[in-house]
């Protein structure tokens, strides 16, 4: 028998993977808070975009709003949840799906941020799996319509990383890796937390400035303020990381010692960073190019951010062990101010930083 699976949160990563997955055949079950959403979903299904014609297609799904939620406990309960909420809310989904989770089911954090700790609070460790999906550049735009921005990543570039928090290679998370090759590349990793700590430093880059500025990633690239802070939060979270312990991998297209090397005040490193940052925003093209990171989205929007869970987090990290982290914590509080709308986006917001 096929597994039955659940998203929790079908926003523009979970909608994205899950239509995938039904479309190879797998039971998904969509769960989410946004009725127009929902709606949408249950009469005329997701529609995916991609940058190829192939990547573009409607695929009909079973999605429930949270009311219905009580239907479940009639049916067979969920081996596969994939939680894929914003990280503020991933404690009370994962506590309301967890009653309807198989004995031997588990839980997998599909989301930007650290949260298997919180994941694991509610249904234990042995139930809790992390995965990351890298250079992935998907948006819900509308009820029911996910755009991806980037090709796909095949050969050249893994995009989903899925791994045991133990570090171990284990059956389930090689048949969920298997399940997620329908979305695109994927394999199983023995340095989750690396790789968590490697797509946080990639996120803490992107994001706040984009949401504190109002710019695309390239648009923040083209202009030295921006692209020099973008190098100083990613340096700053690269540095903490490998305090922490981490095992780190390529961040964003570099290696981590250049990254550490430039928190550490080596100009070559600054020169190198800045020089291929500077490089890609002048060539880039297609969809990407305009593409604005997941917290820009929300601001643009007006929805709440991650803030807190990115840069505010390597802060709180870095603060435990007695590293400072001054860019992240800026950026963190201008981005607060731009989330309460005190003020508007601009790139101004961070030229002092």
């Amino acid at each position: 028998m096929g597994r039955k699976i659940a998203v929790v949160g079908t926003g523009a990563v979970g909608a994205y993977t899950g239509g995938h997955l039904v479309r190879t055949g797998q039971d998904v079950t969509f769960l989410d808070p946004w009725p127009e959403h929902v709606e949408y979903m249950k009469a005329r299904g997701i529609e995916l975009f991609g940058v190829t014609e192939a990547e573009r297609f409607t695929v009909p799904v079973r999605a429930l709003h949270l009311s219905e939620l009580e239907s479940l406990s009639r049916e067979a309960p969920f081996d596969i949840v994939f939680v894929c909420t914003k990280s503020y809310d991933t404690a009370w989904s994962t506590t309301m799906i967890a009653p309807f989770l198989a004995p031997d089911g588990f839980v997998v954090s599909l989301q930007n941020c650290i949260n298997e700790e919180t994941i694991a609070g509610v249904v234990g460790w042995g139930r809790t799996v992390g995965c990351i999906a890298s250079v992935i550049s998907v948006e819900l735009f509308e009820p029911g319509h996910v755009r991806r921005a980037v090709p796909l990543g095949g050969e050249r570039h893994t995009v989903f990383r899925i791994g045991e928090p133990h570090g171990r290679a284990t059956a389930r998370v090689a048949e969920a890796a298997e399940m997620l090759r329908a979305a695109d590349s994927a394999r199983v990793t023995t340095n989750l937390w690396g790789e968590r700590w490697s797509k946080l430093t990639a996120n803490c880059m992107r994001n706040a400035v984009s949401a504190a500025t109002g710019l695309t990633s390239r648009e923040g690239d083209l202009r030295d303020d921006s692209r020099r802070l973008a190098i100083r939060l990613a340096a700053e979270s690269a540095a903490v990381g490998r305090a922490l312990g981490y095992d780190l991998e390529v961040i964003y297209g570099f290696e981590p010692d250049l990254l550490v090397a430039a928190a550490e005040g080596s100009n070559e490193a600054l020169d190198t960073l800045e020089s291929d940052l500077l490089d890609r925003a002048r060539n880039a093209t297609g969809g990407g190019a305009g593409h604005r990171p997941s917290m820009g989205q929300d601001v643009v929007k007006g929805r709440r951010t991650e803030i807190d869970w990115l840069n505010g987090f390597v802060v709180r990290r870095g603060a435990e062990i007695g590293m400072d982290a001054p860019a992240n914590a800026a950026i963190t509080e201008v981005v607060k101010r731009v989330e309460r709308r005190e003020v508007e986006p601009h790139p101004d917001l961070v030229s002092g930083i």
